[in-house]
């Protein structure tokens, strides 16, 4: 592992409220950290869909959650994984 190679990571997660509310969590962690946090919006019961960027805004690994397999219609998932990296909701968190 080279100096550079530390993970650096925005962890986001499309959390299930109610069938008319979503709301989207995220954090921004570092080194092992990192893989606990994602690991933990990969698992958690009402994750629609978690998705990991890196620091540059850069899509890294995302996919489905518990709550989007089991509760999400198949296309609507779909769509949700094509345009989660360019929503702009995202995108402003990836900023902040």
């Amino acid at each position: 592992m080279g100096l550079f190679s530390r993970k650096d990571w925005n962890v986001l997660a499309v959390i299930f409220q109610r069938p008319d509310l979503y709301s989207v969590s995220g954090q921004r962690v570092k080194g092992g950290d990192a893989t606990k946090a994602r690991d933990g919006a990969k698992t958690h019961s009402r994750t629609v869909y978690w998705a990991v960027f890196d620091q540059k805004g850069s899509f890294v690994e995302g996919a489905a959650g518990p709550a989007g397999n089991r509760d999400i219609p198949g296309d609507v998932l779909k769509k949700l994984e094509r345009e989660l990296p360019t929503n702009r909701t995202i995108q402003e968190i990836l900023k902040a």
